[in-house]
């Protein structure tokens, strides 16, 4: 299963690079992550946390785990702020980086969310209990596809495909990111590529009708073409 699994994730996606419109985020093993969540939430505390909070991985040298019960957060690389994967629920953060000795990523919402919290030892303690591991290799399975995915996407590539990729990463947000965040700000935040080039490009897609913005924001994308 995970064989088969790994090889429609990471081999197919790589094989489909060329691809501007793909998306992996419909592979999430719901099932599995929806499951993990279900068991883990008794013992974990409950947040609301407002639009932009960020969160650490590791408070007091302990390392945590969040499970993303409603709303949108983004994982980003404390050196140097990139944002490197965002993820709507369900979802669960916490369990790929637990052997990392220093805090090199953190996480913000990107709207009103609500989650749980509770140390990575207690996950564990609980999962092997719950004999759940192969649930957890089905989200790690997906979650480094997902990172391989965006470091695909921002290198080796044109300004023009960087962009048409995080254009279409843009449009699989929840509506309410959409409505919130600026093309713009959206691939300064994911890319290196500098805002004159991004509004050169997105210019002249506008110009021909590849997409309809409003002030600033993306409503909608007309079969982009794969070359510039």
């Amino acid at each position: 299963m995970f064989i088969s699994l790994w090889r429609d994730l990471f081999v197919n996606n790589k094989k489909r690079a060329t691809s501007i419109s793909y998306s992996i985020r419909h592979k999430k093993p719901l099932a599995d992550i929806n499951q993990l969540i279900s068991i883990l939430t008794p013992f974990a505390n409950k947040l609301t946390l407002a639009d932009k909070q960020s969160l650490n991985f590791r408070v007091d040298g302990q390392h945590k785990c969040f499970l993303l019960h409603h709303g949108n957060i983004t994982l980003y690389r404390h050196a140097d702020g990139i944002a490197l994967n965002s993820e709507s629920a369900p979802y669960i953060f916490g369990l790929s980086t637990q052997m990392l000795e220093h805090d090199y990523f953190y996480i913000r919402t990107n709207e009103t969310s609500e989650i749980s919290v509770l140390s990575i030892d207690d996950a564990n303690r609980i999962i092997d209990r719950s004999n759940l591991w192969k649930g957890v290799a089905a989200l790690l399975i997906y979650s480094a596809t997902r990172m391989f995915d965006h470091c695909t996407k921002i290198s080796a590539l044109s300004s023009y495909e960087i962009i048409c990729y995080q254009l279409y990463e843009l449009m699989d947000e929840t509506e309410e990111v959409r409505n919130n965040v600026s093309i713009v700000s959206y691939i300064l935040s994911r890319t290196f590529l500098s805002r004159s080039s991004i509004m050169k490009i997105l210019a002249q897609l506008k110009t021909g009708n590849y997409i309809e913005t409003e002030k600033g924001l993306l409503r909608a994308i007309n079969n982009i073409p794969s070359k510039y």
